[in-house]
């Protein structure tokens, strides 16, 4: 009777060192929220087998590949609420009153296993009258671009033109040939027809003044 008794007891104790060796599984849900400012968001982690005793901690990181180092451990605070944190149940994270800043990627850890994360992106609500008011000043200041580029074209091309005619205008040849202009003819004392038929004798005729 005692051996038999020895016998239960042994598996007994082999069962219980079994599943405490057994492999933790950790387990997020939702793996991605998006949400609006002033929300309110729970995340849930389970860890499987659930008859294991458990602390459960959580840490926020900017992306999933970040080092386990540099993930930062979350506090219970007025925004943020930490349920079943030393149960063997799931515990989960809520985040009351969301804010641009609890934009992130939040993970749960069970003893030494960590989740698989779960990332929340929180945006401001979209004001409709807001919106159309920024696209029109935005098409407007476009236009207004493009006008100023059509002048300061317009102004360019125009002093190249007043240009080019001044730099014409000063290599223009004069209208009138004046290569004569100034050239005067010596006269002999009277008219120059009259004197010409003297000079003009036939060869071999005596010159009056021989």
């Amino acid at each position: 009777m005692r051996w038999l008794l020895a016998g239960y007891c042994g598996l007994a104790l082999i069962n219980v060192s079994v599943a405490l060796n057994q492999a933790l599984m950790v387990t997020q849900k939702p793996r991605f929220y998006g949400m609006k400012t002033g929300r309110s968001v729970g995340i849930y982690c389970l860890h499987s087998p659930l008859h294991l005793a458990a602390r459960v901690q959580w840490y926020k990181a900017h992306e999933y590949d970040v080092d386990v180092e540099k993930r930062r451990k979350i506090q219970a605070e007025q925004r943020i609420e930490i349920r079943n944190k030393n149960l063997t149940e799931g515990a989960y994270l809520y985040i009351h009153d969301l804010r641009i800043e609890d934009n992130g990627v939040y993970f749960c850890k069970i003893n030494k296993t960590w989740g698989s994360g779960t990332e929340l992106q929180v945006a401001r609500p979209v004001n409709l009258t807001q919106a159309l008011y920024r696209t029109k000043m935005k098409d407007g200041l476009i236009i207004l671009q493009g006008l100023l580029l059509a002048v300061c074209i317009a102004a360019i091309l125009l002093r190249k033109q007043t240009l080019l005619e001044k730099r014409d205008s000063i290599y223009e040849e004069p209208e009138t040939d004046h290569i004569y202009e100034g050239l005067a003819i010596e006269t002999c004392g009277g008219g120059l027809y009259e004197e010409l038929s003297v000079y003009a004798q036939a060869e071999g005729a005596e010159a009056p003044w021989e």
